[in-house]
């Protein structure tokens, strides 16, 4: 079973696609093409991780891109056999004089929802605040999501550079907005901070689940806390690599997260930055952590309990889950 709880829509567009709509906005093509504007050529930090995420901003700034790419992560999530999928996007870095966060947000929507109906992969949007952006433009976002609860959004997040933006009550009020709206809340957290990011994000935002919490395990109380807790951890293993938060797969701190009793699930971030989707992030835990068939299936287990799905949805992965025993 594949259940992704944390990737990105700007990490998901096909190299070709990025060509195309660069040609339809009047975008120059980068030296050496798309395909190496896009992909990194291996680990580095956060910052010049996200750059090579950013590189495909400008191709995203009208609600057709926005929907085409939204489908397409999910035709190809299908494709690789995926069952669900929960697509998180920062929608104030694609508006413009002419659209707003409202027509991004339902742009995704509305691409979500074609991907599912074609391919028969669910699919929910999570909207993401971002670190850069002001606290008035991200409670603005957390309202643009409210309105769209129910209608294809899922969740809200908190994403963006921590090196640069560590300090996360700024984004308070954006959360309570979200929270309200019976939005699910996950965090970027400890993914370039230290551990104690976890627990700020958990008690001045409410976040239920954690993106990454790749230093979590530097802390020995942070990690039994969060067993206690059970703060669900979104592990992304390659892309931890890649930011530089891991100096090796075989270091990952999962295996620590895991024998202590962290509930964990899986996510590929930015397939198309780090060449690995979920199904390879799968392999990766068998093949160089060590996991065995009953820590995936108790990885399935928490996934679908986690996932910010529609009760319908969850219904129907449940029943997946039940066909897989």
């Amino acid at each position: 079973m594949l259940v992704n709880l944390h990737t990105h829509l700007e990490g998901r567009i096909r190299p070709s696609t990025a060509a195309e709509l660069a040609a339809e906005a009047g975008v120059l093509e980068p030296d050496g093409g798309w395909e190496r504007a896009l992909e990194l050529e291996g680990p580095a930090d956060l910052t010049v991780y996200l750059a090579k995420v950013a590189a495909s901003y400008p191709l995203l700034r009208s609600p057709h891109a926005l929907e085409r790419v939204a489908r397409e992560a999910v035709e190809d999530a299908a494709a690789s056999g995926q069952d669900y999928l929960e697509v998180r996007f920062g929608p104030a870095t694609h508006v413009d004089t002419e659209h707003g966060l409202d027509d991004a947000i339902a742009a995704v929507a509305r691409g979500l929802a074609d991907g599912a109906a074609t391919s028969g992969t669910a699919a929910g949007a999570v909207v993401a605040a971002l670190r850069h952006h002001d606290a008035d433009t991200n409670v603005r976002v957390a309202h643009a999501a409210a309105r769209h609860a129910g209608s294809g959004v899922v969740g809200f997040d908190l994403a963006g550079d921590e090196l640069r933006h560590p300090d996360i009550a700024p984004y308070a009020s954006a959360f309570q907005v979200a929270r309200a709206a019976g939005l699910g809340l996950t965090c970027h957290a400890a993914e370039a901070a230290p551990a104690a990011a976890v627990r700020d994000a958990v008690d001045l935002l409410g976040a239920t689940r954690i993106g990454h919490g790749a230093h979590m395990a530097d802390d020995e109380e942070v990690v039994r806390w969060a067993a206690g807790e059970g703060v669900i951890v979104e592990i992304c293993p390659t892309s931890n690599w890649y930011t530089g938060a891991i100096a090796a797969i075989e270091r990952h701190p999962s295996v620590r997260l895991r024998e202590v009793g962290v509930p964990l699930v899986l996510g590929d971030d930015n397939p198309v930055q780090t060449g690995s989707d979920l199904a390879a992030e799968r392999v990766l835990l068998a093949e160089r952590l060590g996991w065995g068939s009953g820590d995936l299936r108790r990885l399935d287990q928490v996934s679908v309990e986690a996932a910010f799905a529609e009760p319908s949805v969850r219904s129907r992965l449940r029943a997946t889950l039940r066909s897989t025993a």
